[in-house]
């Protein structure tokens, strides 16, 4: 017999497998049922109480094939050091969760905090140019000081530079996919992903072994939207995931911005448009989106309490690794400071004491 909490993410493993039950229908049902294993476990006559529901989805629900398969994502799960995230749980993403049709499930990889206190998905073409390359790579040095977490779709080009970027800059990244997570798509970014582990993470709403299908991508770019305060275009056609994204990020009432292009270059169609149809905020640096977003004058780390301290060897390393982020995981500390775990945790503690770094929830800190 499973564990309760295996118990419990069984059933929601499971909802996820329901033939024709999308999120928008899921989150009906969590609603009604309060949990996924109530409905798994309510009568046929109970689930087609349920509006929109008929017969032929509600007979799914009983479907035994369903609860083995989820049983085998769970060993999957376990195996990899894989976390979920329900709908139903104050761990789940804030921002997504008010979006209505959000995932009930998220499986993550990695050490990114999705509650960071700035977010910022940057996306565009995957046909870019020079002048798209040198947009997003000085967007996101522009963006080092804020701490902010940059989220994209892990895709060829803009969504690359991007994720590239913020390596780069010591900024946390997090890139959606639109497949399982025992994979990687496009394969030329594996080593890419592999390094974001460190840094940031891995993030999806498919179980183990579902192919990057063409189809999954629209869906991946409501999560990318609804995880970000913000939206940044890098060139774009006038069709194409990138616009799909900003518009899904324009319906969940988040800022849109996009950078200018040249009226009769195709890869800046896209852009101009959005920003003609006032969908987003026209921005030539990464002063014009600290404005929109009022973050200029915010998230800037005063430094004078530092400057007098002498501060151990230890304690330094911790430091230089701090100095310019909103928060870093307790995994990346110990890879980025090459300490030992009992090292780290009595230099933690030490500065702690001193009022220097603040614990905070799941294991991440910042300086205080």
């Amino acid at each position: 017999m499973l564990p309760d909490t295996d118990n419990d993410l069984l059933y929601r493993i499971a909802l996820t497998f329901v033939k024709d039950v999308g999120a928008i229908t899921a989150r009906k049902l969590v609603s009604h049922f309060g949990d996924a294993e109530q409905i798994f476990t309510a009568s046929l006559k109970e689930l087609k109480a349920v509006s929109g529901l008929g017969e032929v989805r509600s007979k799914a629900f009983k479907d035994p094939e369903i609860l083995q398969r989820a049983e085998e994502e769970i060993k999957y799960i376990s195996e990899n050091n894989i976390n979920t995230y329900w709908i139903g749980e104050a761990e789940y993403p804030k921002r997504l969760r008010e979006c209505p049709d959000a995932p009930v499930l998220l499986y993550s990889k990695g050490v990114a905090n999705l509650e960071n206190e700035k977010v910022v998905a940057v996306i565009g073409t995957r046909k870019y140019t020079d002048y798209g390359q040198r947009a997003c790579e000085d967007l996101i040095e522009g963006l080092k000081q804020y701490g902010v977490l940059i989220v994209s779709g892990l895709a060829h080009g803009i969504d690359t530079i991007a994720h590239k970027a913020a390596l780069v800059n010591n900024l946390p990244t997090v890139g959606v996919l639109g497949h399982g997570l025992d994979r990687v798509y496009p394969a030329s970014n594996k080593k890419l992903a592999n390094d974001m582990l460190e840094q940031g993470g891995l993030l999806s709403e498919y179980t183990s072994g579902t192919i990057a299908d063409r189809n999954h991508f629209p869906m991946r770019n409501r999560i990318v939207a609804g995880l970000s305060d913000v939206t940044v275009v890098i060139e774009s056609d006038i069709k194409g995931g990138a616009l799909i994204t900003a518009r899904l990020a324009d319906s969940y009432n988040r800022d849109v911005a996009a950078f200018p292009g040249r009226v009769f270059d195709n890869k800046s169609r896209g852009c101009n448009e959005l920003i003609r149809t006032n969908i987003a905020a026209m921005i030539t640096s990464t002063d014009d989106l600290l404005e929109l977003m009022n973050w200029d004058e915010l998230g800037k780390k005063p430094m004078q309490k530092q400057l007098f301290l002498n501060l151990s060897l230890e304690e330094q390393a911790v430091f230089d690794v701090l100095k310019d982020r909103d928060n870093v995981h307790a995994d990346e500390l110990l890879h980025q400071c090459k300490l030992s775990n009992s090292q780290l945790a009595a230099t933690l503690l030490q500065m702690e004491m001193q009022g220097l770094v603040k614990a905070l929830p799941g294991k991440f800190y910042r300086l205080d």
